[in-house]
């Protein structure tokens, strides 16, 4: 039974709204808690939180208690409307970001048939915001963090652009969940039991891609925007309380965005292998992947995420030169090969 069909459009939109809030926050906390909290107090020998809660479960709704208790202070030479709205503008693009994230056969919030495009766009509203934040606070550190963050994401924005192409000249479609769809009906050299996942064939995009999205996430080593050794906080130095939670949120919520992202276009999103269940068609796939394919999809956004951070927790800050060497004479020199041997092959074969 369709749902859609039965419910009328003002429950559709609040049903979307309630489940993009929950594709948002829901990762966000539980890689602050896994990730944040406990692998990297494991990484450094120690046990991390363990007072509110079993085994300090509850340390993350604690802080988020702290955080709204905080008085909102405003710098008095800020530009207030601005400084006010940079953070929002920040966490808005991450819910615009997972609305075009493919959960399942019929759980999806939108489908683009131009959903890599839309996502490459929405993905640098981010950057607005913390040019913003940083120019609004009338604070010399906070412009530098500013700065440095327009300069860092412009630069990284282009590799993950490149690394994606791949994806689309072989997949043939822009259409997030056409790519799903093909990476799990499709076949290697005739054996389908793997389905056809694009990290087999685009596994140097997929590391470009990871790469950019760290750096567009500002973690270590990319970190330069924040630096605090240099910058204090860099573009939150002057933002305390609830502004400063949703920085905080958005950074984690993002970071678990685009994994889901990466899971859908390198690890075949939220499909399991046709073949192992006889499916030779989009109609004959069943109807319970609508529940199994969100946590399929959880597993993988997981699982990297969980590189992610440990990438943040294993590496220095490069130095800011070498941020941007790395992005204009590494990585896209790679993606633009990438792409021409994806070309190639594509007509060859």
């Amino acid at each position: 039974m369709n749902l859609a069909v039965t419910i009328p459009y003002w429950g559709q939109s609040l049903l979307r709204v309630l489940g993009g809030t929950v594709a948002v926050l829901l990762p966000a906390g539980t890689i602050v808690y896994l990730f944040l909290f406990k692998m990297m107090s494991f990484m450094q020998s120690r046990l991390g939180p363990m007072e509110a809660g079993p085994y300090g479960s509850m340390q993350l709704f604690a802080e988020v208690g702290k955080w709204l208790q905080k008085e909102d202070i405003t710098p008095a030479r800020a530009d207030k409307r601005v400084f006010r709205a940079a953070p929002l503008i920040v966490l808005v693009s991450t819910f615009l970001l997972v609305a075009v994230v493919p959960f399942g056969p019929d759980a999806y919030f939108t489908q683009f048939d131009a959903g890599i495009f839309y996502m490459l766009a929405v993905s640098s509203i981010s950057t607005l915001g913390i040019l913003m934040a940083g120019w609004s606070s009338a604070n010399k550190y906070s412009l530098l963090g500013g700065l440095r963050a327009a300069g860092q994401l412009i630069a990284y924005e282009l590799p993950m652009v490149l690394s994606v192409l791949g994806v689309v000249i072989q997949a043939g479609t822009m259409n997030l969940q056409t790519i799903v769809l093909k990476q799990n009906s499709d076949s290697i050299f005739g054996f389908d039991g793997l389905g056809y996942p694009y990290i087999a064939t685009q596994f140097v995009g997929f590391l470009v891609f990871m790469i950019a999205v760290q750096a567009e996430l500002t973690q270590t080593p990319f970190d330069m925007p924040i630096a605090e050794s240099e910058l204090v906080s860099g573009y939150m130095t002057e933002y305390s309380g609830f502004r400063f939670l949703i920085f905080f949120i958005a950074e984690f919520a993002t970071a678990g965005v685009f994994a889901l992202i990466a899971s859908v276009l390198f690890l075949g999103g939220w499909g399991i292998p046709f073949s192992w269940f006889g499916w030779d068609s989009v109609d004959s796939i069943d109807n319970w992947m609508n529940v199994a394919g969100p946590l399929v999809m959880i597993t993988k956004m997981m699982v990297l995420a969980g590189i992610i951070m440990w990438v943040r927790f294993s590496y220095p800050r490069f130095r800011e030169d070498q941020l941007q060497r790395f992005a204009w004479k590494v990585l896209i020199p790679v993606s633009l090969i990438n792409i021409m041997l994806t070309a190639i092959f594509k007509v060859a074969f």
